[in-house]
């Protein structure tokens, strides 16, 4: 079996597994998937059907950048500036953008009857985060699988809740926007309002909310799930992303509603049913999802605060949702915790976690920041507004969220163009994203070591 090491850069593995005339890339292969992918949707909006009126190059493919990255940022009005065309582009769009085009490319391959070649293998090893090529079909065959029993179940079930307000033609079309949106974690809504019209209603919310945080554990968390079934058998990965899950959303659901119980512009005057569904969707709406049933600009700085940190955290590896992802996050977490008791190694489960592992966490991590205080520097030299909307933009492009502080559709050209890379940057991942440009240098001499004092 041909494995590699996810923190090798794909260059240096190339050369240990065969020489080649035009060795290749696999992230800048992969983020030049995704950039063709934009322009063919930015093509598409383009058309005179797909819009009540034309839309500029810039607003399609803003557009088309959102939807491929399921960021779910938007400049025009989903609702009421696209066609009926208009809107299903964007669900492709978002379906293939969710899932990754990777995934969609092995099983097109597959269904023409030809076999995986290394090239092909590395480009999708690279996509799902796996060191097994010889898994790549199998799981791009769960991906697939479970996106559709999924989304089939969740369709069912909010067509059930809208057909009688919308009719079967209405309640079907608006379920099937809603599914795949929410599942890849989009925040396209058919609303101009978002979900905020819904924020009343008990099983919207709960479908809805399901739907994105089971999309944002990863799909190797179901694949887990479904095989093992037993607690002690799960990967290690998939515990620390279910019980991080877990304690994440409950511990924002408890500050939101602390945060904003007596916050008249969002749900102080609402029943306490209500209060406690619209507090539940808000808590777990930032982790990349884009959907919101309260007017963010009204948060309190508290709730506010709160979403940023949440949006920076995501959700888990190889999922429709992005951030620096959970087990990113846990890892410093466990690293810090370790380091302030003194312990030589980072142990989670009674397993050691590699040095490796730890620099590649905190890579992420320095990378994040960096990108993002650029991008904040550069948009608040152009933008005449509050660096909070900046701030607030900028982390949810870059974590493909979606939610906005009504700042969206007022951003110059110049930075929507800073943030459509930011989505970019944020949908392949910003450590991938880095690779496109890196070059691997062998260093077969061990220096001396020594010292420099921090902290």
């Amino acid at each position: 079996m041909i494995k590699w090491q996810a923190n090798v850069l794909p260059k240096q593995f190339i050369r240990t597994v065969g020489k080649s005339k035009h060795p290749i890339n696999p992230p800048l292969i992969l983020t030049a998937g995704f950039l063709a992918l934009i322009l063919l949707g930015t093509a598409l909006l383009l058309l005179p059907f797909s819009s009540v009126d034309s839309l500029s190059f810039m607003q399609a493919f803003f557009t088309a950048t959102s939807a491929v990255t399921v960021t779910g940022l938007v400049v025009v009005d989903t609702s009421s500036a696209l066609t009926t065309f208009g809107q299903c582009v964007v669900m492709v769009l978002i379906q293939i953008g969710g899932i990754g085009f990777m995934t969609v490319a092995v099983i097109s391959f597959l269904s023409i009857g030809k076999n995986l070649g290394l090239k092909q293998r590395l480009l999708a090893s690279q996509a799902f985060d796996t060191s097994d090529l010889n898994g790549i079909i199998h799981i791009a065959k769960c991906v697939i699988t479970y996106s559709l029993i999924i989304e089939s179940i969740a369709f069912i079930l909010l067509f059930i809740s809208w057909v009688d307000n919308y009719g079967i033609a209405g309640g079907a079309y608006r379920s099937l926007f809603y599914t795949i949106s929410a599942f890849n974690n989009a925040g396209f809504a058919l609303d101009s309002n978002s979900l905020m019209a819904f924020k009343n209603d008990i099983t919207i919310n709960l479908l809805i909310s399901a739907l994105f945080i089971i999309g944002g554990l990863g799909f190797t968390v179901l694949i887990d799930l479904h095989q093992q079934r037993y607690w002690h058998k799960l990967a290690t990965n998939t515990r620390i992303v279910l019980i991080a899950s877990a304690i994440i959303n409950v511990s924002a659901f408890l500050l939101i509603f602390l945060f904003e119980y007596s916050n008249p512009a969002t749900i102080a005057n609402l029943p306490l049913s209500e209060q406690l569904t619209a507090a539940w969707f808000q808590a777990v709406t930032p982790r990349t999802a884009g959907f919101n049933t309260l007017a963010i600009s009204h948060l309190t700085n508290d709730s506010t605060l709160l979403t940023l940190l949440l949006m920076v955290i995501g959700g888990g590896s190889v999922s429709t949702a992005s951030g620096i992802k959970i087990g990113t996050f846990v890892i410093l977490l466990l690293a810090m915790h370790n380091y302030l008791r003194q312990k030589p190694e980072v142990t989670v489960f009674n397993r050691q976690l590699n040095d490796k592992l730890v620099i590649k966490a905190l890579s992420v991590v320095i990378l994040y920041l960096f990108t993002a205080f650029v991008a904040i520097l550069i948009i608040s030299k152009i933008e005449q507004t509050s660096l909070l909307n900046i701030t607030f933009e900028v982390i949810s492009a870059l974590s493909t969220v979606g939610l906005s502080r009504d700042f969206t559709g007022s951003l110059t050209t110049p930075s929507q163009l800073i943030i459509i890379l930011l989505m970019l940057i944020g949908r392949v991942g910003p450590l991938t994203f880095a690779y496109c440009f890196a070059k691997p240098k062998l260093q077969p001499l061990k220096f001396a070591t020594t010292t420099i004092q921090i902290g």
